[in-house]
């Protein structure tokens, strides 16, 4: 997950050959780029406290995060994040990027898609989540919104994904559906099963009782019953296959 916040997994031999992040060489990145990339809702700060060591502070709605320098910079090393300023730049701006979502973004902008539902990744549930460029960033109710919010903001999440334009493609028995910059966008398509059954048969494709194979960040792959039990069990990674009709009732997270 650490390496994911700052734009990636470094290779192995990066990774076996880690060279610290210095936190000065950190500061005085963060010292030019930090103005740059705050917005009108969006202000980051670096703040040196007394006789301890400066906090990058990012304060964007209800949301605050405060996060030590040198445990930033820690982190990076951690991940594998090449130490020039050209490394340190890139990974300090995915670090931003991946801030929490506010309650007025998942409002405004806020995409329903389908996530694990636990750490074990044996179940889905429907997630908001806000689109940033090629991420999809997750969105949890702030503690004081009443449920009536919350299941508002769900309601118009999931009229948006209606609206996310998705690539198809049939290979013999099997749909599937991807989304060519954000993956995670690729489950979207579920919160209308008819309109994708529709359009797979359009495509060539009839799929009156459609079954799904989930793994969340991956294309959907939509097929029969029996052919959709096939895929998910030659596939290594964990997924879930549901039939259409009960993708309506799965809780969300």
């Amino acid at each position: 997950m650490t390496a994911t916040l700052f734009g990636g997994s470094a290779g192995l031999l990066q990774r076996l050959r880690r060279v610290p992040i210095d936190v000065s060489d950190l500061r005085e990145v963060a010292d030019t780029l930090l103005p740059a990339l705050c917005t009108t809702d969006l202000r980051i700060r670096l703040v040196q406290r007394a006789r301890a060591e400066s906090v990058v502070v990012l304060e964007e709605h209800e949301r605050c995060l405060q996060v030590p320098l040198g445990e930033l910079a820690d982190d990076m090393t951690a991940a594998g994040v090449r130490p020039t300023p050209a490394g340190i730049s890139a990974a300090l701006s995915s670090w931003v990027a991946h801030r929490p979502v506010t309650d007025a973004s998942a409002a405004a902008a806020g995409i329903a898609v389908l996530d694990w539902s636990g750490t074990d990744e044996t179940a889905v549930a429907w997630r908001v989540v806000v689109r940033r460029g090629a991420l999809t960033v997750p969105w949890s109710p702030a503690g004081r919104m009443q449920p009536p919010a919350v299941e508002r903001v769900r309601s118009a999440a999931a009229g948006r994904s209606s609206d996310v334009v998705l690539d198809l493609r049939v290979e013999g028995p099997v749909a599937l559906w991807s989304h060519p910059v954000a993956p995670m966008l690729a489950t979207a398509a579920l919160v209308a099963p008819e309109r994708m059954i529709q359009r797979t048969r359009s495509a060539g494709l009839a799929l009156g009782d459609m079954h799904v194979v989930v793994t969340p960040h991956r294309p959907v792959a939509c097929a029969g019953p029996g052919i959709a039990a096939r895929l998910a069990g030659e596939t290594t990674e964990a997924s879930v296959t549901l039939p259409w009709r009960r993708l309506a009732d799965l809780p969300w997270v």
